[in-house]
């Protein structure tokens, strides 16, 4: 087995428990400062004309009535469209959307290259000529979503950091490691594409690849272009968690816990605990208003104390 194997099987652990672990990190924060803000997706019956469950009488007494279905078209919305960016930002939606887009055509890419390593692991064969239609378009599909992929994706990356570097708004709130995060996956973009063209036009050295990592059997030799383009996957595995791009991930907490959770604050309830335990904390900061040192509770007390004064 080669260096690249194995460090390949590191990458993908260190990937899966660095994610893991931030993810539980961010469920277990304190209780988010809700919003409030309406519509709610979820609100069945309400949401289009942007009303809430508060309307009805003795609301905390009744059942709340969801639309998970309404949710998930929101979701898709805002997921493959980036429906925020276009509404509020128009010339970035331009090249955020192909960024995107490109990126989950990559995801898929990867999955058919698994399936397809699979059914070559058991002997069938995944190729144009094979003589099984579902191979043949399993091949046509990862051929036709990987090229898209590295295309689309190369485009928005390119496009994000000209803008970044030459639109003054976006320039004044950029930092280094967004640019670096863009370069870094525009090597691997064009790396890809690079690949398709010139060694791999099946994408089949690269299912051979993971066939290898699924067999733990020594892998075939790869195209230099190939080599690049997995020794770059390689390391942007280890780089990804520690870095800003894990929103993807950590969009579920912004929408599920922030924007759309509306759950009341019931006597006993888990809404009711964790506003006490977020009063326990102590505050960590000085204000005019505000003492370091003390709980949040003894802070909330003083301000209203002050106000009576006032």
């Amino acid at each position: 087995m080669s260096l690249l194997q194995v460090l390949s099987y590191l990458a993908v652990l260190i990937f899966i428990i660095s994610v893991a672990a931030k993810m539980i990190r961010i469920a277990r924060m304190p209780l988010h400062l809700r919003w409030d803000l309406y519509p709610i997706p979820h609100e069945k019956g309400k949401a289009e004309y942007g009303g809430s469950y508060f309307e009805t009488v003795d609301w905390w007494t009744k059942p709340k009535n969801i639309s998970l279905i309404s949710e998930l078209k929101e979701m898709l919305k805002e997921i493959v469209l980036i429906q925020s960016v276009y509404e509020n930002n128009r010339p970035l939606w331009v090249f955020s959307f192909p960024f995107h887009f490109g990126m989950y055509c990559l995801i898929a890419f990867v999955v058919l290259l698994g399936v397809g390593a699979i059914l070559s692991a058991a002997g069938v064969e995944v190729s144009a000529a094979s003589s099984s239609v579902i191979t043949v378009i399993l091949h046509h599909l990862t051929v036709t979503l990987g090229t898209a992929g590295w295309l689309l994706s190369a485009v928005g990356a390119f496009g994000l950091l000209l803008l970044r570097t030459f639109a003054s708004q976006l320039r004044r709130a950029a930092v280094l490691s967004d640019y670096v995060n863009l370069l870094f996956l525009l090597a691997v973009f064009v790396t890809g594409y690079w690949t398709y063209q010139t060694a791999d036009p099946a994408y089949a050295q690269l299912r051979g690849y993971i066939q290898s990592l699924i067999t733990f059997q020594p892998a075939a030799p790869l195209s230099g272009a190939g080599s690049v383009l997995v020794w770059l996957t390689v390391a942007l595995l280890v780089y990804f968690p520690f870095t800003h791009m894990t929103h993807m991930f950590g969009k579920y907490f912004t929408y599920h816990k922030v924007r759309w959770e509306d759950e009341p604050n019931q006597p006993g309830g888990s809404v009711e605990k964790a506003v006490a335990e977020s009063l326990g904390r102590r505050v960590t900061w000085n204000a005019p208003h505000v003492k370091t040192g003390g709980t949040w509770a003894e802070a909330a007390t003083a301000s209203e104390e002050n106000d009576k004064d006032e």
